[in-house]
């Protein structure tokens, strides 16, 4: 069971670094290098970068569920 949720942790963590990666910052970021440097002229944030925000928090979710059950794991 902790081999399953190591593993499900160290996928986790690999997406949340491409994840932040991938958002854009002040001066752009990685994000502008695959098209993502294209903003709506509505000042709002666009539908890319929602699901971006959105799929960032659900992986983020996962990891902290994952660390927590490999504590309580490694606890008992």
């Amino acid at each position: 069971m902790e081999l399953l949720f190591t593993i499900i942790l160290v996928i986790a963590s690999a997406l949340m670094i491409v994840l932040v990666l991938l958002h854009k910052g002040r001066g752009g970021g990685l994000s502008d290098m695959f098209g993502g440097g294209v903003s709506s002229s509505l000042g709002g944030s666009s539908v890319v970068e929602r699901n971006l925000d959105r799929l960032t928090i659900g992986i983020g979710v996962i990891w902290f569920a994952t660390v927590i059950a490999l504590g309580l794991l490694m606890a008992y």
